[in-house]
Formats: C-alpha cells, structure tokens, sequence
C-alpha cells in the first residue's frame, strides 16, 4: 500500500521481472517478483508505464485511442432529509450526473437523519479548473431545481460542509469506436494481466466494470497458473528421452 508503481521491468523474451514501486512517504525504491503481474491502473496512467518492448502490441498500441475525461466529485453534508430513496439517481439536470444520499445508501451511516449527498458533477471539461466554491455555487443552484421545496422559507434545508474532489484524467470518453480498443484481462505476455473498467466486460467504465474486471482478471490468473502446473507436471511425467 501507498507504493506507487514506477516501472514495470521486463526479461529478455518481453515478459514481466519484476515491477519497481516506491514508498509514498520516504520515495525510496524496491523491486517486487512474483509469479502474475497485475496492472489496475486507470488507463491513462497505464499508458504512461507502458514499456518500450511493448508498445507495438497491438492490444497495447490501441490503448491510445482511449482517452480519459475530467470528473469531479462532489461530498455534501446538509441539516435536513432531502430525498428517502434509497437507490443511485440519474439527474434530470445539466450539470449533475448521478447522485445518492449516502444517509440513506449507506446504512452505517453516522447520521441517518440528515443528507449527506455524493454526486458526479459532468461534464466537468469547463469546470475543472474552476474554484470549489464556484462548483458548489453552481451545484446548489441545481439542487434548488432538484429539490424545489427544500430550499425556500425559514425551514429551509442548509449546506453544513462540503469537499470537492477533482480527477483530471477519469474515465475513458465512451465515442463511437471505442469499444474495439478495450484489451482483454489477459494479454499476449505470459504473465501479465490487466483489471480496470477499461478493459473488455459488459458495462461501460464504472465502479460496476471495474469489480467485474477484477473478477475477470482473477479468473484468468488462476486458469494460467493451472495451464502452468499442468504444463510442469506433463514435463515431469514424460520418459526420458
């Protein structure tokens, strides 16, 4: 944890040697080996560590045309109850995508009696740069339409605190075409693997993709290392020649 990867090392036939991280805290470097490589990186920062041996592989080479986009995120804690659904809500306005209300989602939560909402703010491309109190400005004036009656006379619902969370590279833009330059979990080197909402599974980039891809990925991890044993154990069983 909180070791960032640096490098991705290779062996002479282009599989995987080892990958170099480094400590968040201190930035000294270690190398880690093992017998499965896994990249869950975003895609575009998988793009960035990609090595020179590789970058002709076609699966590898396609990854250009996936593009990530600005996302904010948006944590807001209220007074008041403003919604009772316990559900992920699409937005009937512009600038909000989905939101929840985490008091509500969340059954743990420290406060089930006041709103705590979480929402994605997108597109964000003319946002991103903006200061956090000209997103939430923007962002309660669309509550306001959300909530018509919440906001207005002496009871009205108050904002308590707020954080805004700013990615500038997220998900990949989903255009026409894309689809086709999704990688499989498993790709052409031995022992290196891929999990990400990038890569090829039914949903488009989502918290939803990115599980299902890590099950993915699993799967073609345990099936190799047993295509391996198996190669291994039929080495050992042949007649000496």
């Amino acid at each position: 944890m909180n070791s960032p990867l640096r490098k991705i090392n290779l062996n002479e036939d282009s599989s995987v040697k080892s990958f170099t991280v480094s400590s968040a805290d201190s930035g000294v470097s270690k190398e880690i080996t093992a017998d499965a490589y896994v990249s869950a990186l975003p895609v575009d920062l998988f793009k960035l560590l990609i090595p020179k041996n590789w970058e002709s592989i076609d699966s590898f080479r396609k990854l250009d045309g996936l593009r990530g986009v600005p996302v904010i995120n948006i944590h807001m804690w209220f007074d008041k109850k403003l919604t009772d659904i316990d559900h992920l809500l699409f937005s009937r306005s512009d600038l909000l995508s989905v939101y929840a209300d985490m008091s509500i989602t969340c059954k743990e939560y420290e406060d089930p009696n006041r709103s705590m909402l979480e929402l994605v703010f997108a597109p964000a491309k003319d946002w991103i740069h903006r200061k956090d109190e000209d997103i939430i400005e923007a962002t309660m004036k669309e509550l306001e339409k959300l909530f018509p009656t919440h906001f207005i006379g002496q009871d009205k619902t108050n904002l308590r605190k707020y954080k805004v969370v700013k990615t500038p590279l997220s998900v990949y833009k989903a255009v026409p075409g894309s689809q086709k330059l999704r990688p499989d979990q498993e790709t052409c080197i031995s022992n290196f693997f891929l999990a990400g909402d990038y890569t090829m599974q039914r949903y488009l980039a989502s918290m939803e993709g990115a599980v299902l891809s890590g099950k993915l990925c699993a799967d073609k991890v345990n099936k190799s290392k047993a295509m391996l044993l198996e190669s291994k154990k039929q080495d050992v069983l042949k007649p000496d020649q």
